[in-house]
């Protein structure tokens, strides 16, 4: 990974409270997983979302920065969460709102 795209990543990642990294975008989700990431978090504000099929680059930069071998990605308030399974368990426990709001889940 190049310099100039690690630090494109942490920027990304530290600007916005909820990050996406996902196939397709909040209008057209390319696939399942993303679209189900995408509408759980839309609850607690906005999304910001990266379309990983946009950019070849970013698409396997962001696999590299996470050492995470899928996409959908999510980082909440800067921290890297996981991939939509992960965030599905966060929800079904009552831990997402949580983590969201910058508490630590119980």
């Amino acid at each position: 990974m190049t310099p100039e795209l690690k630090a494109r990543l942490e920027k990304e990642t530290q600007s916005h409270k909820i990050v996406l990294f996902m196939k397709g975008n909040a209008l057209f989700p390319q696939c399942g997983f993303s679209a189900r990431a995408l509408q759980l978090l839309q609850p607690y504000g906005e999304v910001h979302t990266v379309d990983v099929l946009a950019d070849p680059e970013v698409r396997q930069g962001i696999k590299d920065f996470t050492n995470w071998p899928t996409i959908p990605q999510i980082f909440i308030n800067g921290q890297f969460i996981g991939g939509s399974d992960i965030l599905m368990e966060l929800a079904e426990r009552g831990e997402l709102a949580d983590l969201v709001a910058g508490k630590s889940p119980a």
